[in-house]
């Protein structure tokens, strides 16, 4: 394994990275919280110029991003290098406009990632939907984001004489 990649399984330094990740410095994207053996990402957004629509709210792709990799970040976290994890598709619903900071907090917990294990046990691969609700500073409900990962255990590799 790489230096780097060793790196980024440090929860400090991942977060260190993730937050300078152009895209969330461009939208003004910020992990908050990263504690990964605790199954757990928060993270928030203020509404800026940078992520405002043409209506003064948040732009719709912005909220999805703040969401987008987390699952899989988690999930690579937990299961390990024997697993490809793979987002497989996202829908958003939009339920009110975000008008000022917004927040998500990404959850999964150990008997999910335990019931993968079992799920993926014969090499085949599953697929688990996930969902994520987007919230701003009064608790109201901005958006719901649906999201289905694709999982699979890495076959054995063949042995070699």
């Amino acid at each position: 394994m790489s230096l780097l990649k060793k790196l980024q399984t440090i929860p400090a330094i991942a977060k260190f990275m993730m937050n300078r990740y152009a895209p969330y410095r461009g939208a003004d994207i910020e992990i908050e919280k990263m504690d990964l053996a605790n199954y757990h990402i928060r993270v928030k957004m203020p509404l800026t110029r940078k992520n405002q629509n043409v209506v003064g709210v948040h732009f719709g792709g912005s909220l999805y991003s703040m969401v987008d990799p987390f699952f899989m970040l988690l999930l690579l976290h937990h299961l390990g290098s024997k697993y490809i994890v793979w987002d497989k598709s996202a829908n958003i619903n939009f339920l009110s406009p975000g008008r000022n900071t917004v927040y998500a907090d990404i959850r999964l917990d150990a008997a999910e990632i335990a019931h993968i294990k079992e799920l993926t046990d014969n090499y085949a691969p599953v697929h688990r939907k996930y969902t994520v609700n987007i919230f701003d500073d009064a608790g109201i409900r901005i958006a719901e984001v649906e999201k289905t990962v694709y999982i699979r255990r890495k076959n054995p590799k063949p042995a070699t004489r």
